[in-house]
């Protein structure tokens, strides 16, 4: 019994070791000091580190780490492109997610959309540190008319439009795009990631989405909008997709309705893929 109790010790020292210095970011070129000297850096504040041999820019550092994760060791956007591919990256926020999609299709043509004006100027910094070409930034919300809306302009993940009733010291007018006006050809890889206009930009689209080969949708809403989820769904479904779920915010507790940092109280990433 003894040498039993010794050994199981041994075992949950060993895997808390294991634990303590494994390299989550290692398949994303960020090495296990690098990983520790990132999460100890100030949460706000510009920094440059080497990312994929080259220099890289951000000024959250938990937003860029979540990032990273997501993108780069999850690979959420892995897929087969074919060469010359179009892409449209609606929410392109720093860069991370339009390096990605270079690196699967170095000679893809990419309009990234991101409309914050702090997150703008980091997506050109370092989409010119990656020497990336053919790829067109666009300093504009993604909407369903061209217009100018009231955007909380943070320089986070989080940033949205908030129409006419924003109220936050940070809201600015920022000029609008219709998305449908871009879907009048073939586009291998639409991303929609547009923090909770995803629902009205899906509706406007509809007549137009079969254009798109494949869509990746970041859901954010909230429990009393449940149905205009399913109406998500059952449009992507009308137009000839299939779709997979996965969590992009983990709520332990649903039951207490206790909503995410950013207001919304489910985060999804939807992945569609014509029938």
């Amino acid at each position: 019994m003894s040498n039993n109790f010794a050994k199981n010790i041994s075992t949950g020292i060993a895997r808390r070791v294991e634990k303590t210095f494994s390299n989550t970011y290692k398949k994303a070129g960020l090495s296990w000091p690098k990983e520790i000297i990132v999460k100890h850096l100030p949460q706000y504040g510009y920094q440059t580190i080497r990312l994929l041999g080259k220099p890289f820019s951000f000024y959250e550092r938990d937003g860029f780490l979540h990032s990273l994760k997501e993108i780069f060791v999850e690979d959420i956007y892995l897929q087969q492109l074919p060469r010359g591919a179009r892409i449209i990256d609606c929410g392109s926020n720093i860069g991370l997610s339009v390096i990605y999609l270079k690196k699967l299709c170095p000679d893809a043509h990419i309009i990234a959309f991101e409309p914050d004006e702090r997150n703008f100027k980091l997506l050109e910094k370092n989409v010119h540190s990656f020497n990336l070409t053919n790829t067109e930034l666009r300093k504009e919300a993604i909407w369903t008319e061209n217009t100018y809306l009231d955007f909380s302009n943070k320089g986070t993940l989080g940033s949205k439009i908030v129409g006419e009733n924003g109220n936050d010291k940070n809201t600015i007018k920022v000029k609008t795009t219709r998305l449908k006006d871009l879907l009048t050809r073939k586009i291998d890889f639409l991303k929609l990631d547009i923090e909770g206009a995803e629902y009205a930009v899906l509706k406007d689209i509809a007549d137009n989405i079969h254009f798109a080969e494949k869509i990746f949708i970041e859901y954010h809403g909230t429990y009393s909008q449940n149905s205009e989820l399913n109406e998500i769904f059952e449009l992507i479904i009308s137009k000839g997709f299939h779709y997979y779920i996965k969590e992009a915010y983990n709520n332990p507790t649903p039951f207490t309705s206790v909503p995410s940092p950013d207001g919304f109280d489910i985060q999804l990433n939807i992945f569609c893929v014509k029938t």
